[in-house]
């Protein structure tokens, strides 16, 4: 085994222990594809996908299924509208850019609705090239990346309620990842509110697929459906309803948060120097000004309406 493999190792190793959170787990992975060459690439692109996925599904035994379909339906109109106005004025700014119209769809997708996984689901449909999805990968991973640090700390200067920072990650930040690390570190209330609200918003990546087959006039038939969404409303209703599962669920909610850390060193790890100079000016330009209206309008409607 070289140097290289057991550095990368030993560090996710290191992120699995109570004194690393989740916004050094990211920066480890960072630091790490800034100075070596990542050893696993492949096997941790995949393996990320499952992680995040299955961490997500075990956290939903530390919810209450009444409260979080409370949090749900105070979210979902806020949901609509804030889909439908990202992708408007994610498109415009990508027209003004003169951006590549399916470099411009895939990032505009991936602020409107859930990051990678929207991007992942439209790219088959528009028949996305190699590059053009990394791009827009790069860009959503990039002020992923960035929130994980810069909202709790927002959130905190602006004394947020968890009720308030929840519904805001939820809505603001593009990927499950780092809207559950973000509320994670916020406190137990905003993580349920975000990961709800989050994960019913990551839903809408099927009428939007759909929409897409015929707005690119596609012949995909492929509609990729997050079907780890129902796994995690099954969690919450066990948890919910049968009291037997409380013994196990604490140890369940620890090893989700342990493999959420893991999940984001694993996602910082992909933000090589390469990928950074891959996305290129103007996309970048329209993801952080696309990311910022989303941000402060729904800053604003939150601090004048949700308390």
């Amino acid at each position: 085994m070289n140097v290289s493999k057991i550095i990368y190792a030993g560090v996710a190793l290191l992120c699995t222990f109570p004194f690393v959170d989740t916004p050094f787990a990211l920066l480890l992975g960072i630091i790490l594809a800034q100075t070596l060459k990542h050893p696993f690439l492949q096997i941790s692109k995949k393996l990320t996908h499952v992680l995040l996925q299955v961490s997500v599904v075990g956290l939903g035994f530390g919810m209450n299924a009444w409260q979080a379909m409370e949090a749900g339906k105070q979210g979902f109109l806020f949901t609509v509208f804030s889909i439908i106005s990202t992708l408007t004025i994610g498109l415009f700014i990508g027209k003004c850019l003169k951006i590549e119209n399916k470099t411009s769809y895939l990032i505009s997708t991936g602020t409107a609705i859930c990051g990678g996984s929207a991007i992942a689901a439209v790219s088959t449909i528009v028949k996305s090239n190699e590059k053009q999805i990394s791009t827009a990968l790069g860009t959503v991973f990039i002020l992923n990346s960035i929130a994980l640090f810069l909202f709790p700390w927002i959130g905190h200067l602006l004394n947020l309620t968890q009720h308030q920072f929840g519904v805001w990650a939820a809505i603001a930040i593009h990927d499950t990842s780092s809207v559950v690390g973000a509320a994670g570190q916020y406190g137990a209330e905003a993580l349920q509110i975000a990961t709800t609200i989050k994960l019913e918003r990551a839903l809408w990546i099927i009428p939007l697929s759909i929409l897409t087959v015929f707005a690119f006039k596609s012949e995909s038939k492929k509609l990729k459906i997050p079907y780890f969404i129902f796994l995690f409303v099954l969690a919450m209703l066990l948890n919910t309803f049968i009291p037997a599962i409380h013994i196990v669920a604490p140890s369940i909610v620890l090893l989700s948060k342990i493999g959420l850390k893991v999940t984001l060193f694993l996602i910082g790890t992909s933000l090589s120097k390469h990928l950074i100079a891959s996305v290129g000016f103007k996309p970048l330009i329209q993801g952080v000004l696309l990311w910022t209206f989303i941000s402060v309008l729904s800053l604003a409607v939150i601090l004048f309406s949700v308390q």
